[in-house]
This record gives structure tokens, sequence and C-alpha cells, in this order.
């Protein structure tokens, strides 16, 4: 018979299941957004849908419409309006001097995103980002003088006698030369460097998420395996990380909404310049060049790897990896699909994030 005291024993061997564990504390999680910053993220996402609208549709409708809407205005007259005069605001103020403008809202942008994303490191920040925009600068000065240069040198006066431009012009002559359109050159050219430039908020809103996360985990000192882009940085670069990000992200979101505006309103002034400027010729090949331009050193140049400048967005660490088109694609289609509601491609309930297979589990 088994005594009392060896029953207890036995019982002693087993651990009870609900004897409380040590608490090794909880994930912090994002903090609640004010008013504000939501309609700002609101007005930074109808921006990004403006400037990030697909681009070789935006080349080809820019290829298009110098070609036949200035084949048109060749032939027909347009009704004479406010755009069609060369003396007014907007032409006067902003694109004849239009890439100062460009410059105006781009380096600053690129100074913030990259100091950040560089976590100050200045020699990255000047070699890898801002030199595109030296770049940028070299070939606006370059074609537009080799424009000019077209025009003064192979064109003639109506006056036989004379054969200097400015002379002709002086006198109240006519100047007939191949004068290759500045303008549409500047505003596509310009319009496509800020659309590029711009792409490093691709991503920015989730590295607080990231200077959250790795925080949290250098506190607790986990060792485990992460896919957090920040688990490779020291902790000094960490913490310039979070103080650049918090106080230039209302800067770099300010940038953006001007850039976009900037932006639009090269495309209403290059419609007023097919319009009313140049022969379809002269605005179609400055067209091809810029778009060219673009090309060669977004698409091709700064794309080769260990070859400075990088894109923008890259830093000492990459947080703005976009999707495959077809995975973007099939996500789009299945964010469709749902019953649920959406919010800037969020889904608002939470419900609706749960995997396929714990649904199945809970079935």
């Amino acid at each position: 018979m088994t005594s009392r005291n060896s029953f207890k024993g036995t019982r002693m061997n087993f651990k009870v299941q609900n004897e409380p564990t040590e608490g090794k504390g909880t994930k912090p999680i994002r903090e609640a957004s004010s008013v504000l910053e939501v309609l700002t993220l609101m007005i930074v996402h109808i921006c990004k849908k403006i400037l990030f609208f697909d681009t070789n549709l935006k080349i080809a409708l820019y290829l298009g419409t110098l070609f036949l809407l200035s084949l048109i205005a060749d032939v027909l007259t347009f009704p004479k309006s406010y755009f069609s005069r060369s003396d007014n605001i907007l032409n006067q103020y902003f694109v004849k001097i239009g890439w100062f403008w460009t410059l105006f809202l781009t380096v600053p942008y690129v100074l913030l995103t990259s100091y950040t994303t560089c976590c100050g490191k200045r020699r990255l920040i000047f070699s890898a980002h801002l030199i595109r925009l030296f770049v940028a600068t070299f070939f606006w000065y370059m074609w537009t003088t080799l424009f000019n240069y077209i025009e003064t040198n192979y064109g003639r006066c109506n006056m036989k006698q004379i054969s200097d431009k400015s002379t002709c012009l002086k006198n109240g002559h006519f100047w007939n030369g191949f004068d290759i359109s500045g303008h549409s050159f500047l505003l596509i050219y310009s319009s496509l460097v800020m659309i590029e430039e711009a792409r490093a908020i691709n991503g920015w809103e989730g590295i607080k998420d990231y200077i959250r996360d790795e925080k949290y985990s250098r506190s607790i000192d986990d060792r485990s395996a992460s896919v957090n882009p920040l688990k490779n940085i020291n902790t000094e670069e960490l913490e310039i990380l979070k103080v650049s990000y918090e106080n230039f992200t209302p800067y770099v979101r300010g940038f953006l909404i001007a850039i976009t505006l900037l932006q639009m309103l090269w495309d209403v002034m290059l419609v007023s310049t097919i319009l009313y400027y140049h022969i379809m010729v002269e605005k179609f090949i400055s067209g091809v060049i810029a778009i060219l331009t673009w090309f060669i050193t977004y698409r091709v140049w700064y794309t080769i790897p260990n070859v400075l400048p990088n894109l923008p967005g890259e830093g000492i660490f990459k947080y703005n990896k976009e999707k495959p088109i077809a995975a973007a694609y099939i996500n789009r289609k299945k964010m469709s699909t749902t019953n649920g509601k959406h919010f800037m491609g969020m889904p608002i309930n939470k419900s609706q994030e749960v995997p396929e297979t714990s649904k199945e589990e809970s079935r």
C-alpha cells in the first residue's frame, strides 16, 4: 500500500501547466499617429501616386504628345491664351529658371534622405548621391548650350547682309535657325530627374519600425537570426539613424509635396510649349534627347553594381526593396478580390491580415 507521503512525492515530479513563467518583456509596437500625421501621410500617398505613375507609360505619353499634338499645332492655329504669351508669370519666373527650381527642391531632399540612409557618412552622401545632381546639371548645361550653338551658327538672318544673330535681332529682323526646344528638354528632363530622386521616399515610413525593432532586439541581446536590414550597422550608426530620421522626416515629406507640385507644373507648361512654341521637329528631338539622357544615367549607369553613384534610396542598409512587377500584380489582384476595406493599400481590419494557414488551422 502506497503511503501518503510517497504519493505527495510523486506529484511533485510533475510541473503544473498553469504556473506563471518568468516575464521576458513584450516587443514594442508602433506609437499612435496624430491626426496631423495621418493627414500628412494621406497627402504624401497621393503625391506618390502622381509621381510614380508608370514611368514607361509617361514617357510614351511625352513622345506621343510631342509628335501628334505638335503636328496638329503646326497645321492648326490654336486660340491665343495667357499661356501663349512669353511674358506670363509661370514662364518668366519658373520655366526660364527651371533648373534652379529643380535643384532648389532636389538638393535638400537628397541631402536629407541620403544623410539618414547613409547614417551621416558624408563621403558616401556626396559620392553616392549628391553627385547624381551634378551629373544631371552637367547634361542640362551641355545640351542647352549645344542647342543654342546650333541655332546661332547654323541659322541665317532674313537680311543677307547680316550674319550675326544678336545683330539681326537687334535691328528688328528675323533669325531663321534650327531652334531645338530648350524648354521641352528642360521640362521633360527635369520631371524625370525629380521622379527618380523622389523614389527615396518608397519604404521611408518603414524605417521607423526597423529602428524600433532593432533597438528592442539589442536591448534584450537577441542573437537569433533576423531579417531586419539594420542588423549589420553598429550602435553609433543606429543612433545617428534614429535622430536624423525623427528630425528630417517632416522636411522630407514637405519637399516631396513640393516636388510633386513642381512636376505637375512642368507638365502643364510642356503642353503650353507644345501648343504655342517651336515646330514639331524641334520639340520632338529635344524630348528624345531628354529621355535618352535620363535612361542612360538612371536606368543604365546608376544600376551598375559597385559603380558610383548609386540609385536614390541606397545607403548602408536596404529599406526600399521594390517588389517584382509580377508579384506586385498578384498582390494587387488578391487585395482587390478580398471583401475587406483598404486604406492607402493597407487593410483596415487587422483580421484580414491573418495568413491562410492559420485560418485552416482554426477550422
